[in-house]
């Protein structure tokens, strides 16, 4: 599927995102009408969705993350959709995984301080429907955070 050409243009973009076109023709070789045709091939195959702005949140004063596995209610037949959509509505819900197994959702909560996050466990997660289950773990540090890919 991915040529040499094609895996030396990831490692760049993954290197560096904001790199110009022309910048990064001039240090893979190749001219900039051929680097836009294979950016445009990687794109439409789905293979690149873009570019997006990484926000640091605990710059903007956010020092608490909890990670919450929840267990839902699965005698109810819109648990899962009833669920994720309610959850998509707290503004400090960061992440949504869902899961196979004893565990069926996983929310990645940040929050300014135990207080924030107290008042956002009671007046939002608490009131999500179809919760059978909770379980919070609290975030000590980062190990590894690779969102590249081994190209």
């Amino acid at each position: 599927m991915l040529d040499d050409l094609d895996r030396r243009i990831l490692r760049n973009l993954q290197s560096d995102p904001t790199q110009s076109i022309p910048d990064l023709g001039d240090r893979l070789g190749v001219s900039t009408s051929r680097l836009t045709r294979r950016l445009d091939k990687l794109r439409d195959n789905g293979v690149l969705r873009g570019q997006q702005a990484v926000v640091n949140w605990r710059a903007l004063g956010y020092e608490v993350e909890v990670s919450l596995r929840v267990t839902l209610d699965k005698t109810q037949t819109r648990a899962f959709d009833d669920f994720i959509e309610a959850a998509r509505g707290i503004p400090e819900v960061i992440e949504i995984q869902t899961f196979l197994g004893q565990v069926d959702v996983r929310l990645s909560v940040i929050a300014r301080d135990m207080g924030h996050y107290q008042q956002i466990y009671r007046a939002g997660i608490l009131t999500l429907p179809h919760i059978a289950d909770i379980e919070a773990l609290m975030h000590v540090a980062r190990i590894k955070n690779e969102q590249g890919l081994p190209l």
